[in-house]
């Protein structure tokens, strides 16, 4: 199984389930809470580990209570986390999600540690595979471009600027179909691919501006879609290192973020290898 360094953010999620989303301005009530760890980092970091990858952590925590919250399951299923760095004075990012009965959701986030994630702290593997998003510095991830010459995936997410030396750094860029539009001509500068993620519809796969692969998920019955981007991006480079092929692995991506949304929580939603396997049997 692959090696992987996964740079990333760390946070811990305080979801509360609620019948519907609420309007701006507007108080629903009858929620349920709940307290799971996340960030695209720690849950892209799981979710390669759960298909059977070696995996270690590049992120920075708080000095707080929140922070052995934010990594417990990292810790229990053997995620590296040497690599964590705890930033003194300074709070674990937390991310506020609001679900609505259908899987929808609304999130806030706080980036805490996240947004204080040096580039000179970067302790990576020169030519491993690096798997990163932009929850943290962009200057972290443009560090990490630049001395590395392993497989790179950015899951480009949140949208925001970036350099153009790391798209054209990139082996696969990942972003969703909202990302895409807030990046419109900029991914043009892409060298590698580039997939799209459209929900329901399935992803597809682009080179040099031209689709070379699709693939549409299994049904499910979707009640939480924190989490299923982040098992989509871990899934398809894991898969990708393992030499899958492009169409397999963008299959089983698919299925990898179907099989998210059907549990609460975005690490303990993350499935196993197994469970991917069993879905797309059916």
């Amino acid at each position: 199984m692959p090696a992987v360094t996964v740079l990333g953010s760390v946070n811990l999620d305080l979801v509360v389930r609620l019948p519907r989303l609420p309007a701006p301005g507007e108080t629903v009530t009858g929620g349920e809470f709940g307290r799971h760890p996340g960030g695209k980092g720690a849950n892209q970091a799981l979710a390669a580990r759960r298909l059977g990858a070696n995996v270690n952590l590049v992120a920075a925590i708080g000095d707080d209570e929140l922070a052995e919250a934010a990594l417990a399951l990292l810790r229990a299923e053997g995620v590296g986390l040497e690599n964590c760095t705890t930033v003194p004075n300074c709070s674990t990012g937390v991310a506020v999600i609001m679900v609505g009965s259908g899987g929808e959701n609304l999130i806030g986030v706080a980036p805490g540690a996240n947004a204080l994630l040096a580039s000179g702290a970067l302790d990576l593997e020169p030519t491993g595979p690096v798997i990163c998003q932009l929850e943290v510095p962009i200057e972290t991830v443009t560090r990490a471009a630049a001395t590395t010459s392993g497989f790179f995936c950015v899951n480009a997410a949140p949208a925001r600027e970036v350099p153009v030396e790391v798209w054209h750094r990139a082996n696969v860029v990942v972003v969703n179909e909202t990302e895409r539009d807030q990046y419109g001509s900029a991914l043009d500068d892409c060298r590698g691919l580039v997939v799209i993620t459209m929900g329901k519809a399935g992803a597809m796969a682009l080179r040099d501006g031209q689709v070379v692969a699709q693939a549409t998920p299994p049904q499910v019955e979707a009640i939480d879609t924190v989490g299923a981007g982040d098992a989509f991006v871990a899934t398809l480079a894991v898969s990708l290192l393992e030499d899958l092929g492009l169409e397999p692995a963008l299959k089983r991506a698919c299925a990898a973020g179907a099989l998210a949304t059907t549990r609460v929580g975005a690490q303990p939603s993350l499935p196993t290898a197994a469970e991917i396997d069993a879905i797309m049997s059916r």
